[in-house]
C-alpha cells in the first residue's frame, strides 16, 4: 500500500473526502517528524513507538574501490512495533 492508497482507504473508512484524509495524514507525518527532530519520542499505544537513535562513527569500505572510508556519526529514526501490533502476526 502506498500513500495514495492509504489516503483513499482512510477516506472511505471514515466517510470523508480524500483531500481531508490527505491533509490529516500529512499533518500526522509532519507532527511525528517535528517531535522526533526536537528529541521527543512518539508513542501510539497498541501500534508502536517512534524514536531517534544515535549511530556511532565507524570505518567502512567503498565497495567499488575497496578503499577504507570514515562514516560519520548521525541520528536515525527508528520504529518499534507495540505488543498488540506484533500479536497480529503470531499464529
Amino acid at each position: 500500500m502506498n500513500k495514495a492508497e492509504l489516503i483513499s482507504k482512510v477516506a472511505e473508512d471514515v466517510g470523508i473526502t480524500k483531500t481531508l484524509a490527505g491533509d490529516v495524514l500529512n499533518s500526522f507525518i509532519r507532527n511525528v517528524q517535528e517531535s522526533l527532530k526536537s528529541g521527543e519520542k512518539v508513542t501510539l499505544i497498541g501500534f508502536g513507538t517512534f524514536t531517534v537513535s544515535q549511530r556511532k562513527a565507524r570505518t567502512g569500505r567503498n565497495p567499488q574501490t575497496g578503499k577504507k572510508m570514515k562514516i560519520p556519526a548521525k541520528k536515525v529514526p527508528k520504529f518499534a512495533a507495540g505488543t498488540a501490533f506484533k500479536a497480529m502476526f503470531k499464529k
